[in-house]
């Protein structure tokens, strides 16, 4: 994981001072030796010999010393090795190379002559192959992180984690997710716990550690952030963590948890990250919470967490973030949720709570909903919508909700994902509005009626199918008329299973980018618009089960469907169009290529031909040319 750079100064006094010269010309040596990307470069690009050093960007100075010096994300690809200049800045204590790419090279062994660094921060910068030595030798570090979130792979096998937090003991924050060590749950707590005593945060995800826990965990008092993801763990989790007097973070997520987790643990007063997602087989439930806990992210999902909610979840005033999806918790949502005003982002999907929605009006800075696969039940006027300003992704799908779809869901600002399919809505659909900024709308299988709205300016997914619908598809739905949607992505329209009639307006052509459209289970009537023909993106077209007729216009590449049209003719059907009046004018295609060569070949040959015809003399003429050149070719023939 990144570390700030900023977080790091409480550890050294920044003084600024004139740079000195020895100290410039080595940051301008850096500069020339690496190779970064100019064009992204925020730092390395604006270093300029005729300013102060201690003035540039990512370079940090006292009394002219540079002591400091931050040069991450600056999509540097290579240009440091052992001869670097970067190993002569003897009295750097900070540095910080984050999220680079030095092209899978390993890290230089010169490190060990910067003896002073303090925090050192190579995270995601490309480094691969083993941990050097020289890393051991930086017995003055604070803070290591050595974290890899993506390929290529460190590895921590000689030296051994062992070795390495043996000689830094100074360690306050330990940063390794990402690097190969392979160590069994007895090994590594034991070496951390024997040999770190002031580690304040253990970040090991994805290290291939493997479990039980041990109690030796418990020296280190002073830990306040745990993460061990993506590590087959494969143990429960014990009630020693909920004696950790300053802890803040438990991450646990994909590591193989069972058992029952330990209720004092959501009673620890400093915790504000619990995360335990995707440990299927992790039981659990959610105890009363007491008032001013620290509480701000809590996260379950994909476990086998169950019970109800208790009211007293209201008392975690912090909260911003909650994530209890594919659980089993059972019963209403307590509608104290409400007073929750930090929420930010709540999702309880795939559930099987009951009852009505609650008023998430307090939470102003709602960006997500999703209350989906529930049983819940009622109408969701309760909410008042239109002070969501920030809601971004509303998703009550499968459930059993019923009434009006309100009218302010459709005018919210941010609002991208509207997400209502198989409940019981009904009534007529509100107007989208102009400022919508909506994508994706789902409001399938429900029972609304009436005329077909117009339809959200950016949407590129929109799904109104199995409803009842009526009228006829009017010709002003598409936005913009004719012309194309201000989107690049494919458009998906669905309005099948419904009750619309009338003919299918020409207009819809002007939707350049429409990918999929169906249209069938409805009643439409008259010819297929040879608009349909000139989609250049056009994948899939469902028409069937209407009742249109005449001459099927020819497509570019769609995968189309016209069955259960009766009146329908021509290719793909077997059934030959008889009447050449269904055949549409737009649908005759005219290739000008063809008939200019033919019209070129018909004009030279009447040049020739018509005057042989009606001029003696020129045949005479035409005659003796031909000999000449006859002659000159076939002379033995001629003669």
């Amino acid at each position: 994981m990144k570390i700030p750079f900023f977080t790091w100064l409480f550890l050294i006094p920044i003084v600024s001072g004139q740079c000195l010269d020895d100290q410039k010309s080595l940051l301008l040596q850096l500069q020339n030796s690496l190779q970064f990307d100019k064009a992204s470069s925020t730092k390395l690009v604006h270093w300029n010999q005729s300013v102060d050093c201690c003035l540039w960007k990512g370079v940090y100075c006292s009394q002219g010393r540079v002591i400091g010096l931050d040069l991450s994300s600056e999509s540097i690809s290579a240009g440091l090795d052992n001869s670097s200049s970067l190993f002569s800045l003897q009295y750097l204590q900070n540095l910080n190379l984050a999220h680079n790419n030095f092209t899978n090279s390993q890290i230089p062994s010169e490190f060990e002559r910067l003896t002073n660094l303090r925090c050192l921060n190579l995270s995601n910068a490309g480094f691969s192959r083993q941990i050097p030595i020289a890393i051991l030798r930086l017995t003055s570090l604070v803070v290591l992180d050595l974290s890899t979130f993506y390929f290529p792979v460190l590895k921590l096998e000689n030296p051994t984690l062992h070795m390495l937090v043996r000689n830094l003991r100074e360690l306050m924050k330990l940063h390794l997710d990402g690097v190969n060590m392979s160590a069994q749950g007895n090994e590594w707590c034991q070496i951390i716990s024997s040999s770190l005593p002031n580690l304040r945060v253990l970040s090991l995800s994805n290290c291939h550690l493997s479990g039980p826990f041990h109690s030796s965990l418990l020296k280190l008092q002073s830990l306040s952030v745990i993460r061990l993801d993506n590590n087959n763990l494969s143990t429960h989790v014990p009630e020693l963590f909920a004696k950790f007097k300053n802890l803040k973070s438990i991450s646990l997520t994909t590591s193989g948890l069972y058992d029952t987790f330990p209720e004092k643990i959501f009673q620890v007063p400093t915790l504000e990250i619990l995360d335990l997602s995707n440990n299927p087989l992790l039981q659990g439930s959610l105890p009363d919470f007491p008032r001013n806990r620290s509480l701000r992210t809590l996260v379950l999902s994909k476990t086998n967490f169950s019970g109800t909610l208790s009211d007293s979840i209201a008392n975690l005033t912090m909260l911003s973030r909650i994530d209890l999806s594919s659980c089993n918790f059972h019963g209403s949502i307590p509608y104290s949720i409400a007073n929750l005003t930090q929420l930010l982002y709540l999702n309880m999907s795939m559930n099987y709570f009951t009852g009505s929605i609650p008023s998430f009006s307090m939470a102003k800075n709602l960006t997500e909903i999703n209350l989906s696969h529930n049983h819940l039940t009622g109408q969701v006027t309760s909410t008042r919508w239109e002070v969501l300003l920030s809601l971004v992704n509303l998703d009550l799908r499968n459930n059993s909700l019923d009434g009006s779809i309100p009218l302010s869901l459709f005018s919210l600002p941010k609002l991208q994902k509207l997400q209502l399919s198989k409940n019981q809505f009904s009534g007529k659909l509100h107007p989208f509005s102009e400022v919508s900024s909506l994508r994706i709308v789902d409001l399938s299988s429900n029972r609304l009626q009436g005329q077909l709205p117009n339809l959200p300016q950016m949407a590129t997914y929109l799904n109104l199918s199995t409803n009842n619908f009526s009228a006829g598809i009017p010709a002003g739905i598409w936005p913009n008329g004719n012309a194309a949607w201000p989107i690049s992505e494919e458009i998906v329209i669905d309005v099948s299973y419904n009750n619309l009639e009338g003919t299918i307006p020409e207009e819809i052509g002007g939707i350049y980018s429409l990918g999929v459209l169906n249209l069938s289970h409805n009643a439409l009537t008259g010819q297929i618009p040879s608009s349909l023909g000139k989609l250049n993106h056009l994948i899939s077209l469902d028409l069937s089960f209407n009742n249109l007729v005449g001459h099927i216009p020819r497509m570019r590449r769609p995968e189309t469907s016209n069955e259960g049209n009766k009146g329908l003719c021509g290719f793909p059907l077997h059934e030959e169009c008889k009447d050449s009046g269904s055949h549409s004018n737009d649908d005759i295609e005219v290739d000008w290529n063809i008939i200019i060569a033919e019209f070129g070949f018909i004009y030279g040959l009447g040049i020739i031909i018509l005057p042989n015809i009606f001029s003696k003399r020129w045949r005479i003429w035409y005659s003796q040319q031909l000999d000449d050149i006859l002659s000159k070719i076939f002379p033995k023939l001629i003669s």
